[in-house]
């Protein structure tokens, strides 16, 4: 199949295409490469300012480029947002992509007008960015929820072939409206970057990681990471050391990694991103989201290595403790860890999964 995946999230899209690759099938990622965290694409979308001058020329080479995304068998944008331009560009470009190619798909990967409804409403989960249980939180501010961007997102939902989710969250937000063209499919992890090395039993210090994004240190709940590590670093001071990097690209956070031997990551989120995979990838126990309907989408019922984490200081600060008066079960851990990588977000088979959906619809 001749493929186009257009928008990038933390080396979704480039990571699949690698998959889809291995299969046989020709494939173009065009995307800004997550901003700064620069992954791979094939065309370059990155818009280098925001004043008049940068707009009209982003705006003219988005243009020009377009004019070439025709005939393709599968075009899969990453959120209705998918340019960095205002909504309503976007869906000229949609309308566009939808009349000239085959198949338009729709990836659920990100913050968009039905993951916010779902958390608005209060109803489906325990916590998300923007409350836990009935406390709201403030470190999230909903963009979807005006006329503007609720009527995109509800044209691109509708009119497009399928809806593919990446978080169990992201599923629960379509589930109600759109089940007859939404699938779960799993993050691709490309595992053969990153030979496996056991960990053996530590009988000295624990090696914790943790990887601040500046703009999103609240929403992704690393700023109560931070807090409570340094606190049980104080507790622990001969047992615990603490591997702290701000805003990588991502080719070298990818790097830094391995050498540690616990990551903090997603304090909000029901299930492991990118960042989090990755960790359990290089063998690293992920503590952060990892909860019991996350294990339930995907049919696991044996192997769950996350250490799930409820947000609060007060479960944070006890399964951190938990790790470090434990650190021998860390080796088992973290082989099961890699384990259900390999299991479940293989890039290859997790490509596969995206042809099967994709020709079904």
């Amino acid at each position: 199949m001749k493929i186009l995946l257009i928008g990038e999230y933390s080396a979704l899209h480039s990571t699949l295409a690698e998959g889809l690759r291995v299969l046989g099938h020709d494939v173009t990622v065009a995307s800004d490469g997550c901003k700064w965290m620069g992954n791979d694409r094939d065309i370059d979308l990155f818009r280098s300012g925001n004043d008049f001058f940068s707009s009209i020329k982003y705006l003219a080479r988005v243009s020009t480029i377009f004019t070439k995304f025709k005939g393709y068998d599968v075009v899969q944008i990453n959120n209705p947002s998918f340019l960095n331009l205002r909504i309503k560009r976007n869906l000229f470009f949609y309308r566009f992509l939808l009349k000239n190619n085959a198949k338009v798909f729709l990836g659920a990967f990100g913050s968009d007008y039905f993951w916010e409804k779902l958390c608005i409403e209060n109803k489906t989960l325990k916590y998300t960015d923007l409350f836990i249980g009935d406390k709201p939180l403030d470190i999230y501010k909903c963009e979807w929820t005006n006329n503007e961007f609720q009527d995109v997102n509800i044209e691109i939902a509708e009119t497009c072939n399928g809806i593919i989710s990446c978080l169990y969250e992201y599923y629960k937000a379509y589930e109600p409206y759109h089940k007859d063209k939404l699938a779960y499919i799993p993050l691709p992890i490309n595992t053969d970057l990153f030979p496996y090395k056991q960990k053996e039993i530590r009988q000295d210090k624990v090696k914790f990681f943790i990887g601040i994004q500046k703009l999103k240190s609240k929403l992704k709940g690393t700023d109560l990471f931070h807090e409570e590590l340094m606190k049980i670093k104080e507790t622990y001071p001969n047992e615990v050391l603490v591997n702290e990097v701000t805003s990588l690209p991502w080719k070298e956070y990818v790097k830094v990694m391995p050498g540690s031997d616990v990551l903090l990551d997603q304090l909000y989120s029901y299930t492991p991103g990118m960042n989090g995979l990755l960790g359990m990838a290089n063998g690293l126990v992920l503590m952060g989201g990892g909860e019991p309907e996350m294990y339930e989408l995907l049919k696991e019922n044996n192997n769950r290595p996350i250490v799930n984490v409820f947000p609060s200081k007060e479960d944070i600060a006890s399964k951190l403790k938990m790790l470090i008066e434990n650190k021998k079960d860390i080796p088992e851990i973290s082989f099961n860890s890699r384990r259900f990588v390999e299991q479940h977000h293989n890039y290859i088979q997790v490509a596969q999964q995206y042809v099967d959906f994709w020709n079904a619809k």
